[in-house]
């Protein structure tokens, strides 16, 4: 099975990330992984270390001419701000942080917890993330996320990033595509489009630039005020086949592993699929999306069963239906706050108030990027556990030979 393992500490000389189970035969493009990296680096509000950092991964294992030969792969990523060994421990524990319950379960200081339950951890994830992306991309499945919502304020779409989605997300009948590479040409425009308006963004947003504005002062005036926000990220997936995931078993089903991997990322305190909480408000009626049928997209990727909604957002029963992917976390505000909520003394048990460590005042628009990268990785694991992991080339075979069968099945 495809996994990864993270390594390493926040102010230590690196941190690796240990990929296992990718198949050989693809070539690696290193300035994806790097451009992940470089993203995670950015957006409005980040602290003093990205000034410190210029985050880049050695391929250090698995590879020969810069192709995958199906061993383990070593990622690493260096700290230029290594100093772990001369630094003091924290002298109180900061409240929303591990320092407190990780030092109990440990019986150790909080410096020692501090340091692996950071975020900068996270730039190991994205490297193993730029990884996995790779291999979704030869199999026509791309992967995108932005910033929907910071503090509360909503990021609405522009008309150019809507139509953009549209595209993504139609049919080559409804893009009056002349044929497939016509339509996969016309995609392919459309992701780049989406990039370019996304990362042009101080945010990482798809608003337009009074939205944004609005959302950079509010941030502004948490800096002032020494607090922190949160805010919310979306990721869409498009070009999944059917049946990625099983309803087979609890633990197999594909919308439980992508959020236990999201839920995993460090803030996090909420994820939804589709209309996620919505969905408790509404009748089932406005709900479930309805089934439809178009004979000419029947050579397609979706059998030619067609959805006029997405409000499953692409899961059902635990695997895909051929529909985009759509899942949203909520990142709760950092919990290193300048001005320092009430904690007590660890030692004497006195009310003081919480110390400091150099963080970020709102690192919503990176944390976008973590969510992104480890949903490509969840979603490169599903399908190798569908076509296998062996090589590129096999489960390229096996993806096209699932097609066939899904087709005559269909008929």
């Amino acid at each position: 099975m495809l996994t990864y393992h993270t390594a390493g500490e926040s102010h230590g000389k690196g941190l690796l990330a240990l990929v296992d189970g990718f198949p050989a035969g693809l070539e690696i493009r290193p300035e994806v992984i790097n451009y992940e990296l470089k993203r995670r680096q950015g957006g409005y509000g980040r602290g003093g270390r990205q000034n410190l950092e210029t985050d880049t991964a050695e391929i250090m294992t698995g590879v020969w001419d810069m192709t995958t030969i199906g061993s383990p792969i070593a990622l690493w990523v260096k700290n230029r701000d290594y100093r772990l060994p001369s630094l003091p421990d924290l002298e109180t524990p900061r409240p929303g942080h591990g320092d407190l319950s990780g030092s109990r379960k440990y019986l150790s200081g909080m410096r020692a917890i501090l340091e692996r339950a950071s975020a900068r951890e996270t730039a190991a994830r994205v490297a193993a993330g730029g990884l996995a992306r790779q291999l979704l991309t030869i199999l026509g499945i791309e992967v995108f996320g932005f910033t929907a919502q910071v503090a509360g304020l909503d990021l609405t779409l522009t008309q150019d990033a809507q139509d953009a989605f549209k595209i993504l997300e139609s049919s080559e009948v409804e893009m009056g595509a002349t044929s497939a590479s016509d339509a996969e040409t016309k995609r392919k425009k459309a992701l780049e489009k989406l990039r370019n308006l996304r990362d042009e963004n101080a945010l990482y947003a798809l608003s337009g630039a009074q939205e944004t504005k609005k959302v950079t002062d509010r941030i502004d005036q948490a800096a002032g005020d020494g607090d922190t926000l949160g805010g919310i990220l979306e990721v869409r997936a498009f070009g999944l086949p059917f049946g990625l995931g099983t309803h087979a078993q609890w633990d197999e089903k594909l919308d439980g592993k992508l959020a236990q991997a999201v839920m995993a990322i460090q803030a996090m305190k909420g994820v939804e699929i589709g209309l996620g909480f919505q969905s408790a408000k509404l009748p089932g009626s406005e709900v479930h999306d309805a089934i439809g049928f178009d004979v000419d997209e029947m050579h397609t990727r979706t059998l030619g069963f067609t959805r006029p909604t997405n409000r499953a957002g692409g899961l059902e029963a635990g695997m895909t239906n051929a529909q985009p992917l759509v899942i949203r976390a909520a990142m709760k505000p950092i919990a290193t706050l300048r001005k320092g909520l009430p904690t007590v003394n660890p030692i004497t048990h006195e009310p003081v108030s919480a110390c400091w460590e150099r963080s970020d005042i709102c690192a919503v628009s990176a944390a976008g990027v973590v969510v992104e990268n480890v949903v490509a990785f969840a979603l490169a694991t599903a399908i190798t556990e569908k076509f296998g992991n062996d090589s590129v080339a096999e489960i390229q075979a096996r993806v096209e030979l699932f097609q066939k069968m899904a087709e005559t099945h269909t008929k």
